[in-house]
């Protein structure tokens, strides 16, 4: 029998339990958990708090005891502090060493906290883990809250605006640019800064935030270059990093990316250490980089890579080309691939342009949608897509990380065959109109 023991029992390791142990059953599987919570979903976490999903046990998909059934032992509120490589032994922090033979590296991420005065004081949060959403949710019903600011314009900080606005809670956010969600293009940018205000949410651009003190009216308050702005709550949303101390600590290779480096078996530097999910890299297919881009269903498919190959049944992780999507309010914000700063930078020459039209055909009515594409000017190859509408536009953005997969160029993309029907498309698809229209530019 041999041992597979894992650090973090998130999605990366929890996939990698359950695809190991189903293709052999003879390796004993144990997962060292440091939270309360095992195989859990960060991503819908901000519903949770806005209410929207109300059972927080609708956002574990395996209990220990379910584990247990299959005869993996699940170990929570267990920290790893050491790992020696050479014994081949982890240590917990109540100084229990559990022996491997194989050992997977999944250790999430660590929140990027600002340098700044106050981050220490009650009501003061990141949103990392089940943990995070739990205590923010009791805080926030605790203090019977109706305002608060969050320090972040990315991902996390406009989809708790929207979660919170469902709770009734005023938000404020404090953002460093001058739009939000900074990957996207200022015209689709712009958009979302439209949709923020028409629900009430304060956004407040090119703002510096500098410190975190007692409030006067509400228990804390944000100084900022362009004012002070007071709540029941602060959400520090700036952004996470991948969770990479244990491997530096025994020597694996890191990547440029902070994270650890692994191969297309999700080996790494070590041959029978392995990691999966947002600690570690992926190959991005069309920079041909190794990246690291921390999102769930990463995860469990590299989780599930590393289960087969500990198994002792080959499977690679062939990697991702940069597909991800948020919710804002009425809108779907979504993107893939690569921006234009990203694609000059890996040695293309890119060209984009945006698109506007309908989801739908327009004799039924007009449902937004823009769409830019970004494409290499030389031979015409797709590099990437963004997409802003009230529909559609996450739907597109798959269609088009298909394309980015097989390598398709924009000629081939203007006459892609795509499922028409007047409710859902105009005969000629936003997406024909918007590669056509960059191949006029190229």
């Amino acid at each position: 029998m041999k041992n597979l023991v894992i650090i973090g029992g998130g999605a990366g390791g929890a996939s990698t339990a359950a695809e190991a142990k189903r293709n052999d059953s003879s390796l004993k599987v144990t997962i060292l958990q440091e939270g309360q919570f095992v195989s859990y979903a960060s991503c819908p976490t901000p519903y949770y708090i806005g209410d929207l999903i109300r059972d927080v046990n609708k956002l574990v998909a395996r209990t220990p005891e379910r584990f247990s059934q299959d005869g993996i032992d699940v170990q929570l509120n267990t920290q790893v502090i050491n790992i020696d490589a050479k014994a081949g032994f982890v240590e917990t922090k109540e100084s229990r060493r559990v022996p491997y033979d194989f050992l997977m590296m999944s250790t999430g991420t660590s929140a990027i906290v600002p340098d700044m005065p106050g981050i220490d004081l009650p009501g003061v949060f990141s949103l990392r883990n089940l943990e995070d959403a739990i205590n923010i949710k009791t805080w926030l019903r605790e203090k019977k809250a109706k305002r608060v600011v969050i320090i972040g314009g990315g991902f996390i900080g406009l989809e708790m605006s929207e979660a919170l606005h469902a709770a009734n809670i005023k938000t404020t956010i404090i953002h460093k640019d001058s739009l939000p969600a900074n990957r996207w293009d200022a015209a689709l940018s712009a958009i979302m800064l439209e949709e923020l205000q028409a629900h009430g949410v304060e956004f407040l651009g090119n703002a510096q935030a500098n410190a975190i003190e007692k409030g006067t009216s509400a228990p804390l308050k944000v100084t900022t270059d362009k004012g002070l702005w007071e709540g029941d709550l602060v959400l520090l949303a700036v952004g996470v990093r991948p969770d990479a101390r244990l491997a530096k600590s025994i020597g694996l290779d890191i990547g440029k990316t902070g994270a650890i480096a692994v191969n297309f078996a999700q080996q790494t530097s070590l041959e029978s250490i392995y990691a999966a999910g947002d600690c570690c890299e992926s190959f991005h297919k069309v920079s041909r980089r190794w990246v690291n881009i921390p999102l769930g269903d990463i995860a469990n498919k590299q989780g599930r890579v590393a289960g087969r190959n500990i198994a002792g049944k080959p499977l690679t992780f062939d990697g991702i080309v940069g597909a991800q999507s948020f919710r804002l309010f009425d809108l779907e914000c979504a993107a893939t691939g690569l921006s234009e700063k990203e694609a000059l930078a890996v040695g293309y020459v890119p060209v984009s342009n945006i698109t506007w039209g309908s989801a739908m055909a327009p004799a039924l009515g007009m449902r937004k949608i823009g769409l830019k594409l970004i494409a290499d000017k030389s031979s015409g190859k797709l590099l990437g897509a963004q997409a802003v509408g009230v529909a559609g536009a996450v739907g597109r953005i798959n269609t088009l990380s298909v394309a980015l997969w097989t390598g398709l160029d924009i000629d081939q993309i203007s006459y892609l065959d795509l499922a028409y029907a007047p409710p859902f498309s105009a005969a000629w698809d936003i997406i024909h109109n918007a590669a056509q229209a960059l191949r006029r530019i190229i």
